[in-house]
């Protein structure tokens, strides 16, 4: 029997339980009421002064979360355009040398990276292995292939399989090499209130993260350099003359709420270990169901290889998207990959783990957050059941 619990209800009535977080996460209702001055933070009057104390405050709130300094910090319209300042900054330089990326990254890299190969620029790519996850010889053998690299994006955690890269591990790789230094740069949308984060520690150039990840509002990011870069779109210098355009007060304002109430270390660690227990019984039971394969197959319960946020499965001999729609029809939101690329039925990341394509077409995401339930989980699990016995 499916769990009446849910967390919203459709035009009809129908009880709705949303089970994809890594799309965009369920609003954090206490970010979002906080007062913040309607001044243009760039006026010299008092309004416009208030606006920008309100701005450098959600600065100094979010660098403390981060723990990096807070002139390092610059507010964007969201994720993908945090990616983008660093990555086409290097057009600026001459002698730039090459672009590497993982074959595993978020298509806000991996199709800018297609424009910058239009515009001249030398791409290259890192493998990633069976779980998706780049390691310190695939990026060794990268590098060895590309020796004019200088620049290398890798994600933390995966969008689609939730893979979690060991950052850690890779900055050594970059910094051992003779000649001029490579800028590392990191995409950590679905890391930020996730997994724990450590900028300092993991030794990044940039990074790059968005709010409605972790319950703020969309259309409002954060990008992290640890030395300006030339930025090639300018205006009226706002953000240092990194990002220009009027900074939208409300949304950085929600955007360090958020990270102050799911990114600190001791909430992420609270967070992340009841996900974990969550994820366990999800796991566990699909294990159990004949016909569902994890992807990889590998990913074991408890394994910290990976986000307890986000996993992967394929049903065999039904489509992913036509999984998708039946458990929509039962009240189960979850999806078949990255929701910035629903229209295409590629899957790069599956592919470059040497996913079939047949599983890979079967596959589909299910990701959760800190209002997820074990009732619904539950009903999730009764649902597939429920699905797979007439598909």
């Amino acid at each position: 029997m499916i769990s009446k619990h849910s967390t919203k209800t459709d035009s009809s009535g129908f009880p709705r339980h949303y089970f994809d977080w890594a799309a965009t996460a369920i609003p954090d209702p206490h970010t979002w009421d906080a007062p913040f001055p309607f001044g243009n933070p760039s006026s010299l009057h008092h309004e416009g002064r208030a606006a920008r104390d309100a701005l450098e405050a959600a600065r100094a709130k979010c660098a403390g979360v981060l723990g990096v300094p807070l002139e390092t910090l610059y507010f964007t319209s969201g994720g993908t355009e945090a990616n983008c300042i660093p990555l086409f900054s290097s057009l600026a330089r001459q002698g730039a040398g090459r672009i590497v990326a993982s074959l595993g990254e978020h298509s806000s890299i991996g199709e800018n990276l297609k424009s910058l190969e239009r515009l001249g620029k030398k791409i290259g790519f890192i493998q990633v292995d069976s779980f998706g996850r780049v390691t310190p010889e695939l990026l060794s053998q990268a590098l060895e292939k590309h020796p004019d690299t200088r620049f290398a994006a890798i994600m933390a955690v995966n969008n689609e399989t939730g893979t979690i890269n060991d950052m850690a591990a890779l900055r050594p790789i970059l910094r051992a090499l003779n000649g001029p230094p490579i800028h590392l740069h990191c995409d950590m949308a679905q890391a930020a209130g996730k997994i724990p984060l450590d900028i300092a520690g993991w030794d990044v150039d940039s990074a790059s993260l968005s709010a409605h990840k972790i319950g703020g509002p969309r259309g409002i990011g954060l990008l992290y350099l640890r030395k300006p870069v030339e930025a090639l779109c300018l205006g009226g210098g706002q953000e240092r003359k990194i990002r220009s355009g009027t900074e939208n007060v409300a949304g950085a304002t929600a955007l360090a709420a958020c990270l102050e109430n799911h990114a600190l270390p001791e909430k992420s660690r609270a967070e992340h270990g009841q996900a974990g227990l969550r994820w366990n019984r999800l796991l566990g039971a699909l294990k159990e169901i004949d016909r569902c394969q994890l992807i990889p197959a590998e990913r074991g319960i408890d394994d910290e290889g990976f986000s307890p946020y986000i996993v992967q499965a394929a049903f065999r001999d039904v489509p992913g998207e036509v999984m998708t729609r039946a458990l929509d029809d039962l009240g189960f939101a979850v999806s078949t990959g990255a929701a910035c690329s629903s229209s295409s039925p590629e899957r790069p990341v599956l592919a470059a783990m040497g996913i079939a394509d047949n599983l890979s077409l079967e596959g589909i995401r299910i990701s959760q957050g800190w209002t997820t339930t074990d009732d619904e989980i539950d009903g999730l699990l009764a649902a597939i059941s429920e699905v797979l016995k007439f598909l």
